[in-house]
């Protein structure tokens, strides 16, 4: 598997270029857009971390700046009907952390912005994206979700799933408390937590 490439740049085209490695073996390279718009003129040196991809038809490489922008575009390729170059298209427009800010904050919309991605698709993705990106990772997103400190949302969350409460009625009405309160410990979150599920019953 090819994970890692440096080269210099010899030709671009569309959203790819090709690089030329120290031993003279040539690749075609995809790129997302913001990439692309940084790249140097040709012959300088550049360096990717990539990811394989083989479908029935071809075999593709892309290419990302960063570690967890390849790792990104692996998660996103395991969620049904999103395909490599369904996956380019978000990270084009979205890096990793707005992906997990857009999750943290339940902005599923903002998918339908690449192109190709309408609103059931849109829908699809985000509830896969809940449950494979971590979060956390993100300082920002985090601090939407209770994360920053005490981790406080999964704490609850926890807790309120060993009382018999799915993850999908008490994540918004948890994110809901802590934005009111924030500075709420777990035994009070739970308490109002309980509370408002109460109504629901």
């Amino acid at each position: 598997m090819i994970a890692y490439i440096e080269g210099r740049i010899a030709q671009q085209w569309g959203n790819t270029c090709l690089v030329i490695t120290a031993g003279g073996v040539g690749y075609a390279v995809a790129l997302p857009a913001h990439t692309l718009s940084r790249l140097p003129e040709a012959d300088s040196i550049v360096h990717f971390f990539t990811a394989f991809v083989v479908r029935e038809d071809a075999q593709e490489l892309y290419g990302f700046e960063t570690w967890d922008e390849r790792q990104t575009f692996t998660v996103l390729t395991t969620i049904s009907k999103v395909g490599a170059r369904t996956a380019l298209g978000i990270l084009s427009i979205f890096r990793p952390d707005d992906l997990r800010q857009m999750v943290a904050s339940d902005s599923e919309d903002d998918l339908m912005r690449v192109s190709g991605i309408g609103k059931k698709t849109a829908q699809h993705i985000f509830l896969e994206l809940k449950y494979k990106l971590k979060v956390e990772a993100c300082p920002q997103a985090a601090a939407l979700t209770g994360s920053v400190p005490g981790l406080l949302f999964k704490d609850a969350l926890a807790a309120l799933g060993n009382l018999g409460y799915s993850e999908a009625e008490a994540a918004p009405i948890v994110r809901t408390i802590l934005h009111a309160e924030p500075d709420l410990d777990v035994s009070g979150l739970l308490r109002a937590a309980l509370k408002q599920l109460g109504k629901g019953k």
